[in-house]
């Protein structure tokens, strides 16, 4: 039998069930203000309400492996030896992170960090959420006379324009599409301002440090660059020659197709005056990296880049190059054929994507995200509440009517740290290479032979 587990008395008029004969850790309330939670079948304790009278331990039993088990929420870092921690809600003080494994005497200040923040901020266009939020970063530790330490970088980002008020009539209610619901089920509790956690203000941190990782992937002449491909059914056209930084903040949709964008920031202002929001698509790309970057088998360049964008919110799908398009495609069109080009192995073609076997070949990465459409927003809807009941909700916040344009810099910081982590994880092991065999010349032979 499991070992009793003390829990403060249950509400008047209820009692502490099992709600199996098995030995759990999961308990739930039957009767009192905790009946309604019965009708949601819930197997997890939402709120210990607390009561001077000792409870009946016969009643409860709980495993002995899960005895000393509490809720917790891991995986607030990313990447191996360029690793980030964010930290921070919504609606809380401040948002921010910690870089640590940043190399020592890297130039670094406020400066080379805020303008991508700048680009993520809400309320800088027609087309986004109307909060008013400066972003200003301050650099915490990490950095002494310009430069970096090698020690842990902590950079923070307070919260100004935050209006918690909201939020207060739909505190118990669960938005359609937003995290409510599963988080309150694994977690026990929720902060219902703005999301807390799984809010896109959370981000905040991603990008400050992507502007650092940023930095480092200059110094090795690689550029990462996104912009807005898809709004609705507006698709731009198939870039030619690489897309800049200067054409894609062009407009405030970030698309570099002028006549794409201007029929994209259109459609933008029309669903948001039907009070209803729109999906999109980001192409993200990555110029000037080396072959070699990848730790395969599970670490692969692929793999790593795909976690990389579906940890960010909103974002419902990933590709890399051919992509899905792949799928109805012939291997003897699919493949790139190799040729030399100015004493370099290169493709032709790049329907890889620029990776091959997890491994960065040398030429452009290249990848798409779909985006979907926000879930918040003022449009009523159906839902129920934590006690199970039927109810219909608007929500009265502030959020975009499409969310690819400001997830541009988003998207681009985490292609910026994945490269950084695996261009030093590669340095790390001697970045030796392979040394190719020299061409013969024609008419003579190896020595072999």
């Amino acid at each position: 039998m499991g070992t009793a587990l003390w829990l403060p008395g249950p509400p008047a008029g209820g009692t502490v069930t099992k709600p199996s004969p098995t030995p759990m850790a999961h308990v739930r309330y039957d009767g009192g203000p905790f009946a309604s939670r019965t009708a949601l079948g819930t197997r997890s304790v939402h709120r210990l309400p607390t009561s001077p009278a000792a409870p009946d331990l016969s009643v409860l039993t709980v495993h002995p492996r899960t005895r000393h088990r509490k809720p917790k929420m891991p995986g607030n870092s990313f990447g191996h030896t360029f690793r980030i921690t964010t930290f921070g809600e919504s609606h809380g003080p401040a948002v921010g992170v910690i870089v640590d494994g940043c190399p020592p005497h890297l130039p670094l200040s406020e400066s080379d960090i805020q303008p991508d923040l700048d680009r993520r901020r809400p309320g800088q266009s027609s087309i986004t959420t109307t909060r008013q939020e400066g972003d200003e970063v301050e650099i915490l530790s990490g950095v002494f006379e310009g430069v970096t330490t090698g020690t842990p970088i902590c950079m923070m980002v307070r919260n100004k324009d935050a209006r918690s008020r909201d939020y207060s009539d739909i505190k118990d209610l669960f938005r359609p599409g937003h995290a409510d619901h599963t988080y309150l089920e694994k977690y026990g509790t929720r902060d219902y301002r703005g999301g807390g956690r799984a809010s896109a203000r959370e981000t905040v941190g991603r990008v400050a440090a992507g502007a650092v990782a940023k930095k480092l992937l200059a110094g090795e002449g690689i550029e990462v660059v996104a912009y807005t491909c898809q709004v609705g059914d507006i698709v731009m056209v198939t870039p030619v020659e690489p897309v800049t930084l200067s054409q894609v903040e062009a407009n405030p949709v970030r698309c570099p197709d002028a006549d794409a964008a201007a029929r994209m920031e259109e459609l933008i202002h029309a669903v948001r005056a039907e009070q209803d929001s729109v999906g999109g698509a980001v192409e993200l790309a990555a110029y000037g990296v080396p072959a070699g970057l990848g730790e395969p088998v599970f670490d692969k360049l692929k793999a790593d880049l795909a976690k990389a964008m579906l940890s960010l919110p909103a974002v419902v799908g990933f590709e890399y190059g051919s992509g899905f398009a792949a799928a109805s495609m012939r291997g003897s069109e699919h493949n790139d054929l190799y040729e030399m080009r100015e004493g370099d192995v290169r493709t032709r073609t790049n329907r890889h994507g620029g990776m091959l076997g997890g491994i960065s070949s040398g030429e452009p990465i290249v990848m798409r995200v779909a985006i979907k459409p926000t879930s918040s927003i003022p449009m009523a809807q159906e839902t129920v509440d934590v006690y199970g009941e039927s109810r219909e909700i608007s929500t009265k916040g502030r959020h975009d009517p499409c969310l690819a344009p400001r997830f541009v810099p988003m998207g681009e910081a985490m292609v910026a740290l994945v490269l950084a982590d695996h261009l030093l994880r590669w340095n790390a092991m001697g970045r030796a290479g392979v040394e190719r065999p020299v061409p013969r010349e024609q008419g003579k032979s190896s020595a072999r032979e």
